[in-house]
C-alpha cells in the first residue's frame, strides 16, 4: 500500500486533545453523530476557506466516551493552502473548534510519517476509585467508581502475566480481517494520594475493546472475585470469557503516542502494515 504524499501537497502533523464525554468516538459516522474527526475536519475546512474536506488519519481511533490528552493525527493539504494559512492556522482553529477539543501543534511532518502506521506504541491511562463515597463530582467524567475495595498489589501481580507478545483474542472484540496479536509493553497500577488508582497500559497497538477488557479482568482480581492467575488463564484460552467485563469508557484516556527517529519512520510505516502471526500460528482499533 502506497503512502506517498501526492505532488503539490504537504503532510501536516496535528497534536491534539479532547474530552470524549459528548463525542460518539473519533471516527466520522453516518447519521450526523458528533465525532472528533468530524469537528476538526469541519473546522479545518472553514478556517482555510476550502471547498474540499481534508481527511484526517489518526494514531488511535478512540471509542465513544474515551478521552485523549496526547492524540496524534495527520492531514495532507495542498501546498498553497498550507503556505497561505499555516502561520495563523493554530489560532484560527482555537477560535473555531468547540471547547472539548483542542489542537496544540501543527507542523510539517517528516518524510515517511504516518500518524497511525509510524507509531511504535500508544500509552493509555485508566482511572478508577474504590472510595466508598463514590467519585469526586468534578472528576465524574474521567474516573470510574468501583464499589468494592481493590487490592492494587494483587492487580499488579495479575498484570505481569499479560505482558509480552500474545494473541489477545480473549480481550478483543473481533473484526473481520484484523489480527488480535499485540505486544503489551507495560501494564501497571498505582494508587495516588487521592485514592484514585491509575492503570498505565502501553502496547505497540491495541485491538477493539482491549484496554477496557484488560482493566475489567484486573478489577475482578482486585476485588477478590478471581485469583491473580485468572487473567493469564483467560488469555491462554484464547476465547472471550463472559466474566471479563468491558468497563465503561469514561475512565480511559489516550495519554501519548510514541514514534521512532525520523529516519526510521518509513520503515516502521511499512512494517506496521504487515499482518502479524505468532510463531507456530497459522497464516495470517480501539480500546
Amino acid at each position: 500500500m502506497s503512502d506517498e504524499v501526492q505532488p503539490g501537497h504537504v503532510r501536516v502533523r496535528l497534536d491534539l486533545s479532547y474530552d470524549g464525554t459528548e463525542f460518539s468516538g473519533w471516527a466520522k459516522q453516518a447519521g450526523g453523530r458528533r465525532t472528533v474527526q468530524g469537528e476538526i475536519e469541519d473546522a479545518l475546512r472553514t478556517v482555510t476557506r476550502s471547498a474540499e474536506t481534508y481527511e484526517l488519519t489518526v494514531a488511535g481511533r478512540t471509542d465513544a466516551g474515551v478521552h485523549a490528552r496526547g492524540q496524534v493525527a495527520h492531514v495532507d493539504l495542498p501546498r498553497k493552502v498550507w503556505d497561505e494559512h499555516h502561520g495563523k492556522l493554530l489560532k484560527r482553529l482555537a477560535g473555531r473548534l468547540p471547547r472539548d477539543v483542542r489542537v496544540w501543534a501543527l507542523r510539517e511532518a517528516p518524510s515517511g510519517f504516518n500518524a497511525r502506521f509510524s507509531a511504535v506504541w500508544r500509552r493509555y491511562a485508566y482511572r478508577v476509585t474504590d472510595n466508598p463515597g463514590g467519585v469526586d463530582p468534578l472528576l465524574r467524567n474521567h474516573v470510574l467508581w468501583h464499589d468494592w475495595p481493590l487490592d492494587v498489589d494483587a492487580m499488579n501481580a495479575a498484570a505481569r502475566g499479560l505482558l509480552g507478545e500474545h494473541d489477545f483474542a480473549a480481550y478483543c472484540k473481533r473484526r473481520e480481517g484484523a489480527t488480535t496479536i499485540r505486544t503489551l509493553q507495560e501494564l501497571s497500577l498505582v494508587r495516588g494520594d487521592d485514592g484514585i488508582i491509575t492503570a498505565t497500559v502501553r502496547a505497540d497497538a491495541f485491538c477493539h475493546n482491549m484496554v477496557r477488557s484488560l482493566i475489567g479482568a484486573l478489577l475482578f482480581v482486585g476485588d477478590g472475585h478471581r485469583g491473580a492467575d485468572w487473567p493469564a488463564e483467560v488469555l491462554a484460552a484464547g476465547v472471550r470469557d463472559s466474566a471479563v467485563h468491558v468497563v465503561r469508557p469514561h475512565g480511559l484516556t489516550l495519554e501519548e503516542v510514541g514514534y521512532p527517529a525520523d529516519e526510521l519512520l518509513a520503515a516502521r510505516n511499512k512494517e506496521a502494515r504487515n499482518r502479524r502471526t505468532l510463531p507456530g500460528a497459522p497464516g495470517g482499533g480501539c480500546c
